[in-house]
């Protein structure tokens, strides 16, 4: 290990991630939480650390490896499971955007089991959660087609929610819908959600519905 690696390290077990607003050796740190548990588990433990840098550069550090090599994220998945659940609010929107990515590569079948768990933040009074799940919603149905179905229903079930953000929130739907409508057996249940918005009270989901029906139609 070189002394690059050496920083990185001692940056790691001090913070326990650079607490820089930069997120200086963040790649470094990706390598080493990958390579060594130990340092794995400083950053799972430093994203819900009251430190706000620290809690960023920590959730960024596990989108990478979520992404690029998520199986190395198994072990903790009951974890991001349990933030669901968390009366923090940035914990909850980080367990959504994980759990998201996880289930690319989730064999197991383990998001199949908190469906309706993960769900049902779509009604979280915080908007920031809601909208994470709201924008979730499209990766998951894109890692596995035989949900979708349910992931419709779930997301058209906005309708029915109270949230004094409802309009907003329907705008990261139709982002949803947009990245699997294309073979879907659900496109004109889509379709007809997304032209109910066309004269959404937001105008970022007016705009998000028009730009939908100029590329799908409606």
């Amino acid at each position: 290990m070189g002394q690059g690696d050496d920083a990185a390290r001692q940056a790691a077990d001090a913070a326990p991630m650079p607490a820089d607003k930069e997120g200086a050796s963040l790649d470094q740190v990706v390598q080493l939480a990958v390579a060594d548990g130990a340092v794995l588990q400083r950053v799972l433990n430093g994203v819900v650390s009251k430190d706000e840098t620290v809690r960023y550069n920590c959730y960024k550090v596990l989108t990478e490896i979520a992404e690029s090599q998520p199986r190395v994220l198994d072990p903790a998945w009951d974890t991001f499971v349990g933030l669901l659940d968390s009366r923090n609010a940035f914990h909850r929107a980080t367990a959504v955007d994980l759990i998201a990515i996880l289930a690319a590569a989730d064999p197991e079948g383990r998001f199949e089991r908190i469906f309706d768990r993960y769900f049902d933040l779509l009604s979280d009074d915080k908007v920031m959660v809601a909208r994470y799940l709201a924008r979730s919603a499209g990766r998951i149905a894109r890692a596995k087609p035989h949900l979708q179905a349910r992931i419709v229903d779930r997301l058209l079930g906005i309708d029915q929610i109270e949230h004094k953000h409802k309009d907003l929130i329907k705008a990261d739907v139709i982002a949803s819908f947009g990245e699997f409508f294309e073979g879907s057996p659900d496109q004109e249940r889509m379709r007809a959600f997304v032209e109910q918005q066309v004269d959404s009270s937001s105008p970022k989901t007016w705009k998000a519905a028009r730009q939908f029906l100029d590329r799908y139609g409606g």
